[in-house]
């Protein structure tokens, strides 16, 4: 069996595969553009990729291509139709980053809510040699205790979020996307109570019909100035110039994203013109990339293929 990632770097270079070598022969490519995925697939009976689009013009040579594997949840970049027209299997993977995309969400919380670039950069400076008192309380903080957390997408990772903001003595409750989920733990509430209520909104959903530019000008004007909004989800649920006239207008206190429209981030971001990290916060797409997830991750893919072929 002949196993071909198409671009390995996408899950770090830190990560053991050895254990596919077991499986069969191995070729991995740090990166592919569609054509060289072309020539690269040719005698490939299984492909692992992250980002690369899989269609006729990348595999339209892979005539002993059985089995495509994602090294992620989402899978629009697959052609399921022309892979259905060929009988060519493709499996994802589902909750593996649970916990690391949780304990992300909660560390962008806190770098905002307590000021952290705020009092970091006040000690480093050298303010605090020689104050007049222990404490500085010039740019003061509150308890989450007490606070409502409006969790939008409760699926696994909303749910384990909604877990741990309960444990903090939070209020939570949570707006589904596409109106058909329940959770009986949690109250489920309409898109504008929602977003009026909350002190903190944490966005956890996937990117489709119902979510795309979900967060606009409107949403933003109906939040609380005090409010706190972190997107963990997907980049496109936000319209990022919207995000800037309410950070800047003052519609909302602060943002934490991990995800962006465009990534790697485009130059004609606008999120760009925002240099104040205590009203912004952006992280490059890592809340997934814990080692523990991604050695998750791959050790989930390479059960897939075990499976696949009775391994």
């Amino acid at each position: 069996m002949k196993i071909v990632f198409l671009d390995v770097k996408t899950i770090g270079e830190d990560i053991d595969l050895s254990y596919f070598d077991e499986l069969g022969e191995v070729t991995k490519y740090p990166f592919s553009t569609q054509e060289e995925a072309l020539e690269r697939t040719r005698d490939a009976d299984v492909i692992v990729l992250n980002k690369v689009e899989i269609n006729e013009r990348s595999i339209g040579n892979a005539e002993h291509l059985k089995l495509v594997c994602v090294t992620a949840t989402g899978t629009n970049n697959l052609d399921k139709a022309y892979l259905e027209e060929r009988g060519i299997a493709w499996r994802n993977v589902a909750g593996y980053s649970t916990e690391s995309v949780a304990q992300h969400t909660f560390a962008l919380l806190f770098y905002l809510l307590e000021k952290m670039r705020y009092y970091d950069d006040y000690v480093k400076s050298e303010k605090y040699i020689g104050d007049v008192t222990f404490t500085h309380f010039a740019n003061v903080f509150h308890e989450i205790a007490g606070m409502t957390w409006g969790v939008v997408g409760l699926g696994n990772i909303g749910r384990r979020v909604a877990d741990i903001a309960k444990c903090f003595g939070c209020k939570v409750i949570y707006y589904s996307t596409s109106g058909k989920n329940s959770n009986p733990n949690y109250e489920r509430v309409g898109w504008d109570e929602l977003l009026s209520q909350s002190d903190i909104v944490s966005v956890h959903a996937p990117l489709d019909e119902n979510t795309k530019g979900l967060f606009d000008k409107m949403a933003f004007a109906k939040m609380k100035e005090n409010a706190i909004f972190i997107n963990v989800g997907r980049g496109p649920i936000v319209v990022e110039q919207d995000l800037v006239d309410a950070l800047n207008e003052g519609q909302i206190a602060a943002a934490g994203l991990d995800v962006l429209s465009v990534e790697p981030m485009s130059v004609q971001n606008p999120l760009r013109t925002i240099k104040d990290s205590n009203k912004l916060i952006i992280t490059p797409h890592i809340a997934w990339a814990s080692v523990e997830a991604r050695t998750r991750l791959m050790k989930i893919i390479s059960e897939q293929i075990k499976e696949f072929f009775g391994l």
